[in-house]
């Protein structure tokens, strides 16, 4: 059996770099706390491991003792950095820089008189965060969901989640355009996550099998799995190693190996060790 890993798997720089960043902070403030809005990113395994480190996860900033507030990678609204501060709390910001600039370019529009749009998973720590950065954002999660905004704009300016599928970014714009005067685009989707899809575009044909790993909590490993699926019927997606099954290999040479941006080199190491296993002796990784 050949196991084909993608070039791009796992961890984008941004996520690599908050993780990180929350290490470090927690060991230069181990007098004091360390606290967090949500979990640092949609993985259990780095949940984890930031949870041992000692960052107390918490549900909104009136939880917050006096110490330090880390912001996560997806970023957050201009009124928790105001609380944060009116708190006397210090700020480490692990904000991705690609998502910054996404606040910037949204908060630019606002500023030039063009109605805000966002591309993006309602309820998507990230698109809450880009939405927050103007008053009055709209958000679409899908080409259906336009029919909803109920009226045609002069001007309309346009932001994109980070992780979204092209081809869905593409069907809502073509929806829009015949509804605007106007329509300034900022195509914000990050540079791994298009690394991400053209090698699961091209993967999944290439492969009898393919495997995605990642947590179903993560939009981006959701969207690779299901884009997947549609091209090999014979791709699951997986959060650990313990969770592949044999009999998915059946008869399979070829095995495609994705993750995440969320997922960390350590899980996918172990789905590539046990998939050695069940491929014997003669298995060749290919990455």
């Amino acid at each position: 059996m050949k196991i084909t890993v993608a070039p791009s798997a796992g961890f984008c720089f941004g996520v690599r770099d908050a993780v990180n960043m929350a290490l470090e902070t927690t060991a230069e403030n181990a007098d004091r706390p360390v606290q967090m809005l949500g979990h640092i990113v949609h993985n259990e395994r780095v949940v984890e491991e930031i949870d041992d480190a000692g960052v107390k996860v918490l549900d909104n900033i009136e939880q917050a003792d006096p110490g330090v507030l880390m912001i996560r990678a997806h970023g957050t609204s201009p009124k928790i950095y105001d609380q944060a501060n009116e708190r006397g709390m210090d700020i480490v910001d692990a904000t991705c820089p690609l998502v910054l600039d996404t606040h910037v370019k949204i908060r630019q529009l606002s500023d030039d008189g063009y109605p805000t749009l966002v591309i993006g998973d309602h309820g998507h720590d990230e698109v809450v965060g880009i939405s927050a950065q103007v008053a009055d954002a709209r958000i679409v999660a899908n080409p259906e969901e336009v029919d909803q905004l109920g009226r045609r704009f002069r001007k309309l300016g346009v932001v994109v989640q980070s992780t979204q599928n092209i081809d869905n970014v593409n069907a809502i714009l073509a929806k829009l355009l015949p509804r605007c005067q106007e329509l300034r685009v900022h195509n914000t989707i990050c540079h791994p996550t298009v690394q991400h899809q053209a090698d699961i575009l091209t993967m999944p044909a290439k492969n009898d099998v393919m495997v995605i790993v990642g947590s179903f909590t993560s939009a981006n490993t959701m969207r690779m799995a299901d884009m997947s699926k549609t091209q090999n019927q014979r791709s699951y997606q997986l959060e650990d190693s313990e969770q592949i099954e044999e009999a998915w290999f059946e008869g399979a040479q070829t095995v495609g190996v994705h993750a995440g941006a969320s997922t960390p080199d350590v899980v996918i190491e172990e789905v590539i060790a046990r998939l050695k296993e069940i491929g014997g002796p003669d298995t060749l990784v290919d990455r």
